[in-house]
């Protein structure tokens, strides 16, 4: 049976963990599967139903009405389908990463996911990024990467790039929400946000994109050469 690779890309809201897996997934040949995707989904149908993210009891009501599919289309990009209907864009909104983040507290919606995302990881060499990959869904993994920068600079990415969408959120609008996020992300009972003792730490602050790029590369390559 064929040995897949998996690279685990672990850190903070706008850290730079999708624009950054994206881009290496492209040039090593992988899938690159972003799981906050996966999880803002779930997020979303728990928002349109009119539940509040911390209701776990009625999260876990509604996952059975759930269906979330992942596609890879002729873009190269991962789309994101939630009962047939491709969500890729709507689940794009600072609400839903905030719900997003609220529901993942959940164990059920955690379990709910595990084995979708594992099954990615199992039949395709990918770079998975998230919040607890190389903690809790791919502990295995070969590369573990925790990326990470100032809250004052992810913060600013975050704005520059909600600009570009014409978000009109103010930056210390975006910075008070960056840190919001990294408290539920990082206090939450099940699956909190940490690096993996074997997690090779990157802080980006002082990097372009490109620069953390070569980084990120260069730490797969140097590790994979190894197993």
């Amino acid at each position: 049976m064929k040995k897949f690779h998996a690279v685990a890309i672990d850190g903070p809201a706008g850290s730079g963990k999708s624009t950054i897996a994206k881009r290496l997934a492209k040039e090593l040949g992988y899938v690159y599967v972003d799981t906050g995707a996966i999880y803002r989904t779930v997020g979303y149908y728990i928002w349109i139903c009119g539940i509040g993210g911390r209701d776990g009891d009625g999260v876990r009501r509604l996952l059975d009405d759930v269906n979330v599919r992942i596609e890879y289309p002729g873009d190269g990009l991962q789309h994101m389908f939630l009962n047939g209907r491709d969500i890729t864009e709507d689940i794009r909104t600072p609400e839903i990463s905030s719900y997003a983040s609220q529901v993942s507290a959940h164990k059920c919606v955690r379990d709910f996911l595990l084995d979708t995302q594992r099954d990615l990881a199992a039949s395709h060499n990918v770079i998975m990024d998230g919040r607890d990959i190389g903690t809790v869904v791919l502990p295995d993994a070969e590369v573990k990467i925790f990326l990470t920068a100032s809250p004052e600079v992810r913060a600013r990415r975050r704005h520059s790039e909600l600009q570009e969408k014409g978000c009109k959120d103010s930056y210390e609008k975006v910075l008070a929400d960056m840190k919001q996020r990294d408290h539920q992300d990082s206090t939450r009972a099940i699956a909190p946000l940490r690096q993996a003792e074997d997690a090779v730490l990157l802080d980006t602050s002082e990097m372009d994109l490109e620069e953390a790029i070569a980084a990120a590369k260069s730490i797969i390559l140097g590790k994979l050469e190894t197993v």
